[in-house]
């Protein structure tokens, strides 16, 4: 019963972490008209960190142990650092469609270095899960994608953005085998607002000229889809393991096509629908357990009695 509640639990929380996921894409469209790839990072990051930092004060987690820190610092410097930079920097070079075609193989980056560095094992509900979403990624992706869209450029910082991303969630697996996720969040935001620092200047500057909208998505970026959602993330990931948990992200850009649907009137084609079905449809066979087959009951014949007629 107790583990039951535990997946529910976990299941619960990556939920939570891919709707704000989903959410910082439309909030990054207004930020980032506004404000530079760095700037961006930085002020969304002190934003989570603040948010962190005060949650973590009230519940006094204290320091994580030392065994996490190697984790904790790669992560944030990877994750949180130099991936949100390299994202906000390549989604300025190319279309929508384009960045998601190619970030969308950070899930798969996950379940190879899972298997390599962690153990993970690699079912083959999980793999033709990913392969479906993969899949229903691609159609999203040229769906959305401009013609010409496309810059050398932009493909390699998402490329990099990729690999950021996988490296930084392999990372920090180990780390929650000894620290909370609170405290695996919360300082590797902090890690990850320290490498942002060189953009401080660019944040002050630009700051001061932009609206008051693109401003609060920034902030916005920085408690829900960074503080909180890095935390349900990190809660969900301790529980169960690194490939399983990348392939849940696959249900974000079907999220982000149905909110750009509701908040901002853009109203998806029948490619753009039909692979945002298939990334959820991949999602649920990821997730998916094998049914155990019960063992039929062995019947033991009942003895006979003894015939008369038998011998003595």
């Amino acid at each position: 019963m107790n583990h039951r509640r535990t997946e529910l639990l976990a299941a619960g929380a990556a939920t939570v972490t891919v709707v704000l996921w989903a959410s910082a894409f439309v909030s990054i469209r207004s930020a980032g008209a506004a404000y530079s790839p760095g700037a961006l990072a930085l002020g969304r990051l002190l934003s989570g960190a603040l948010a962190l930092g005060v949650i973590c004060l009230i519940r006094r987690e204290g320091l994580p142990p030392r065994s996490a820190w190697r984790g904790i610092a790669v992560s944030g410097v990877l994750w949180f650092g130099f991936y949100m930079v390299v994202l906000n920097w390549g989604e300025q070079q190319v279309d929508a469609g384009t960045a998601a075609l190619v970030v969308n193989i950070g899930p798969i980056l996950i379940a190879l270095l899972g298997a390599r560095l962690l153990g993970d094992a690699m079912p083959p509900r999980l793999l033709a899960g990913m392969a479906v979403s993969f899949a229903g990624a691609v159609t999203v992706g040229l769906s959305m994608s401009d013609d010409g869209g496309a810059s050398v450029l932009g493909v390699i910082l998402c490329l990099l953005a990729a690999i950021a991303y996988a490296g930084g969630v392999v990372a920090q697996k180990p780390a929650l085998g000894s620290a909370t996720p609170l405290q695996v969040t919360t300082f590797g935001c902090f890690t990850g607002a320290v490498v942002c620092l060189p953009f401080a200047g660019q944040l002050v500057s630009e700051a001061t000229d932009a609206p008051a909208s693109a401003t609060l998505n920034m902030v916005y970026l920085g408690v829900f889809p960074t503080a909180l959602a890095f935390t349900t993330w990190a809660y969900a990931l301790a529980r169960t393991t690194a490939s399983r948990m990348g392939a849940t992200t696959y249900a974000v850009p079907a999220l982000v096509v149905l909110m750009s649907w509701l908040a901002l009137g853009e109203v998806p084609g029948l490619l753009t629908l039909a692979g945002g079905t298939l990334c959820l449809a991949g999602v649920a066979v990821s997730r998916s357990r094998a049914r155990r087959t019960v063992p039929a009951p062995v019947t033991v014949p009942e003895p006979q009695p003894e015939s008369a007629s038998d011998p003595a």
